[in-house]
């Protein structure tokens, strides 16, 4: 099944054409989610029809509507253009879609990070080093266009010693099993589709940069902070859901069962993709990790990426036009531009059972 996940696709003049318009500053009681397949995020689509995520609501006194895309990109789009009060995204897309978008964004909760879901695959190719020279098929832009860069870097190489071939993640198997096609760039499912083929050979993956390809539910800043009990809400939701899901019991191996029905796969293929995804299921290491001096150094790694690229906006003079501010205050870039915010308040809040 094809996942459009982690994608760049929605490029700054897409973003331009969107109304822009930022979600009202109010209190209110109805709020809108919307989250896309993936591993990570599967808890959201599992506590809607579980009945958890009105469970939370309802304890708050709001109600929260969860809608599914199948298109990862129009979801960050909706969102961006008001349409939705919160959605999944990775942090990489979070910071060139809705902060660059202008959109003021807050990262509530910290759900994982991809520790083998992403990797760089070579035919007939035993090492890194035998990528040079290649074509490289993947989804230009995206997170795996970044974990190419940082592949490439680690042998002393760089994108000129490969080109990028621009290629759509429902492709992907396709192309791999074509004469042309030498090394790609993907993500599961299609990485263990792939890697099952002959003469395929994982030579890097997130594994070898942890935490820097990170999953988020994310809400409007203005939202959150006029209505802190949604930010609540989702934290209970989340860790109910996810605490249920990587139990050793028939509930959880039903709950794996159904997200991994829901995704596209079974429960086996399901939980081979949890085994390549460090998940945050307890809110302390959510927490740990959040306020860990290595989140504001993959930011920047990120961020200087995205600016390469030219993905930081029209005219962007350096890695700094966007701030990006880290627990206890700190910031990257411009401080009087922050748009993008990791914070570890609703995540404590869960750690210290006081949700």
């Amino acid at each position: 099944m094809s996942i459009r996940r982690r994608t760049l696709l929605a490029t700054l003049a897409t973003l331009g054409a969107l109304s822009m318009t930022p979600a009202l500053a109010q209190a209110k009681t109805d709020f809108k989610v919307a989250w896309s397949i993936y591993v990570g995020w599967m808890p959201w689509g599992y506590a809607s029809d579980a009945g958890i995520v009105k469970k939370w609501a309802d304890k708050y006194g709001i109600t929260i509507e969860v809608t599914q895309f199948n298109d990862y990109v129009e979801s960050m789009n909706q969102y961006t253009a008001g349409a939705y009060d919160a959605v999944t995204l990775t942090n990489m897309d979070g910071l060139s879609i809705p902060a660059a978008g202008g959109v003021d964004t807050t990262a509530v909760i910290v759900g994982d990070f991809s520790a083998g879901n992403d990797a760089v695959i070579l035919k007939d190719g035993a090492a890194l080093a035998d990528i040079k020279g290649r074509d490289v098929n993947l989804v230009e832009f995206s997170v795996s266009h970044y974990l190419l860069a940082r592949a490439l870097d680690s042998v002393g190489m760089s994108e000129a010693d490969v080109k990028v071939v621009n290629t759509a993640d429902p492709d992907m198997v396709g192309a791999f099993q074509t004469p042309d096609v030498t090394a790609m760039v993907t993500w599961n499912p299609m990485v263990s589709e792939i890697k099952a083929l002959p003469g395929a050979t994982s030579v890097f993956d997130s594994s070898q940069i942890p935490g820097e390809i990170i999953d988020l539910m994310v809400a409007n800043t203005t939202v959150l902070a006029d209505n802190p009990d949604f930010g609540k809400a989702l934290a209970g939701i989340w860790y109910e859901t996810v605490t249920l899901m990587v139990s050793d019991t028939p509930e959880g191996a039903a709950a794996r069962a159904a997200m991994g029905a829901a995704s596209g796969t079974d429960q086996a293929g399901f939980e081979a993709q949890l085994a390549a995804t460090k998940l945050f299921d307890k809110p302390a290491d959510a927490v740990a990790f959040t306020t860990s001096p290595d989140l504001g150094k993959t930011m920047d790694l990120v961020r200087t990426f995205l600016f390469d690229k030219g993905l930081l906006g029209s005219g962007a003079a350096s890695a700094d036009v966007i701030g990006i501010e880290l627990p206890g205050g700190v910031v990257l870039g411009d401080e009087a531009n922050v748009k993008l915010r990791f914070t570890d308040t609703y995540m404590k809040m869960a750690a210290d059972g006081a949700l």
